[in-house]
């Protein structure tokens, strides 16, 4: 692989604000894609449910996540043109020497944002005025949609990590670009395919977890048993899917960036019969303090026998690996990402057990308890994923070819600072902006599924195609539908 450009003597002092500037930001946008990417196809298969069934509570709940689905593509226009006018911003050295090379992937990405737009405009629009099957499969582009954005950035990423498709000339600039080569590069397919079914999951967790409360709280209707089954149920069967998407996942780094797979899994020296340590700290002389020690059982996960050699972090100079530190924050990022997974995978395998057996949603109040809090932490298994992603191939921005200091802005460090000060203020006042939204819907939805101030079914006669019950139609008291409810507003 290339030799690099001489590091420099000291990072830039702007390295700092802008790393942290740009993982500011990517953190706040992430938690928004799972939605984004995951709940078009939730929606449409509640959505298809209730057409084929010809169940009016599903169609209910389909319009009504349509609506959280479009509020959350609003957000998240803000969040990710923050991020796209960040990478020229703050990285212009990766941005002027490699664009072209991997450039591709935003093009598309941007694309399949502008398709997104057009189809969720249609889709919301099409409640009541389109006929029902028309209206269900003028949908059925946007989840594919919303996987070609994936496509589009994990193109990109994954080049960062195992880059090629490009020739270098003799000043070691790019040159001969194969296009096709720079988008499927080795660990495209693994971390494509990790990132959607992690979408998926995290979706499918998050949309359950909210109907999981409202079941704690007492509202046992058939809205909210349906609403909590269909994501579950997504999310549950996804699960162990994504067991054998990340071992995947990891054998390739190991293979393909082993100092980034030492950096995980805090290996200092080339060895076989490695420990694996759960959690614990790596300090610069390469000893380990902290953590429960397993005998052998890194050289067993990274090739199925103690006999597995594995690269250290000191097969490569100091100036081409993470840090002790770094290198401590991906192992604890990793760790707590497959923690997450194994405790998932468990309540998944609850849940598959009792309907089996039984026929029927599991009655045990721990069981909603854990479901409750699953969506929260499916979001924080995805940011440690991409921590790992991100901070364990430190300190390239271009995996071998390009460190982060050559690549960062001579923007001075003290305006990034103030730049950082002022997005951390919009983002707050944008995600507060959202919850508040969020609550008004939920408020406004459930007034119009409740009569006499008590909780009620929602009303089964009415879908959102029409036609209204004869009740709705005379304007009595008390039965106001829940699709004359103001824009806004939501039962859980």
């Amino acid at each position: 692989m290339h030799t690099t450009l001489q590091l420099m003597a000291e990072v830039p002092a702007q390295t700092l604000p802008a790393r942290s500037l740009m993982a500011f930001t990517l953190a706040s946008h992430i938690i928004l894609v799972p939605l984004g990417v995951a709940l078009p196809l939730i929606t449409l298969i509640m959505h298809g449910y209730g057409l084929r069934r010809g169940d009016a509570t599903a169609l209910l709940l389909a319009r009504r996540w349509s609506a959280v689905m479009a509020v959350q593509f609003a957000i998240g226009v803000v969040t990710g043109t923050v991020l796209s006018f960040e990478f020229g911003l703050l990285w212009p050295g990766l941005m002027g020497r490699w664009g072209d090379v991997f450039g591709i992937g935003f093009g598309v990405e941007a694309w399949a944002f502008f398709l997104e737009s057009v189809l969720i405009a249609i889709y919301l629009y099409g409640w009541r005025r389109l006929p029902p099957r028309t209206h269900f499969l003028l949908g059925l582009p946007l989840p594919a949609v919303a996987l070609l954005g994936a496509f589009g950035i994990l193109a990109a990423n994954s080049w960062m990590n195992t880059p090629r498709g490009f020739s270098l000339d003799a000043a070691g600039n790019p040159v001969d670009v194969r296009i096709w080569k720079a988008i499927f590069t080795p660990m495209f397919g693994p971390q494509y395919w990790h990132f959607v079914v992690a979408m998926l999951v995290t979706a499918g967790y998050v949309v359950a977890g909210v109907y999981a409360v409202g079941w704690l709280r007492g509202r046992r209707d058939r809205y909210h048993r349906l609403g909590f089954t269909v994501p579950f149920t997504v999310a549950a069967v996804f699960t162990p899917v994504q067991f054998v998407l990340g071992d995947a996942i990891a054998r390739q780094v190991f293979q393909k960036q082993p100092v980034k797979f030492a950096a995980m899994e805090i290996v200092w020296e080339t060895d076989t019969h490695v420990p694996e340590y759960l959690f614990g700290r790596l300090h610069p002389d390469g000893s380990i303090s902290g953590g429960i020690r397993i005998p052998q059982l890194d050289s067993i996960l990274a090739g199925f026998s103690p006999d597995t050699k594995v690269t250290g972090l000191t097969s490569v100079p100091a100036s081409d690996r993470p840090t002790a530190t770094q290198a401590t924050i991906a192992h604890w990022a990793f760790d707590i990402m497959v923690g997450i997974g194994s405790v998932l995978a468990l309540l998944a395998l609850w849940y598959a057990v009792v309907w089996l057996r039984r026929r029927r949603l599991p009655a045990s109040p721990w069981f909603y308890r854990c479901a409750a809090v699953a969506g929260v932490a499916s979001v924080v298994a995805v940011e440690c994923g991409w921590i790992t992603t991100e901070v364990g191939r430190q300190p390239w921005i271009v995996y071998g070819n390009m460190r982060v200091a050559e690549a960062v802005t001579s923007t001075r460090a003290g305006s990034l600072w103030i730049m950082f000060g002022l997005i951390v203020l919009v983002y707050v006042l944008v995600f507060a902006a959202f919850l508040v939204v969020l609550l008004r819907m939920r408020t406004r939805w459930r007034l119009a599924d409740t009569a006499d101030g008590t909780a009620a079914e929602a009303p089964e006669t009415d879908t959102p195609y029409g036609p209204r019950s004869a009740a709705l139609a005379k304007g009595a008291p008390g039965t106001r539908g829940a699709d004359d409810a103001p824009p806004g507003g939501g039962r859980p």
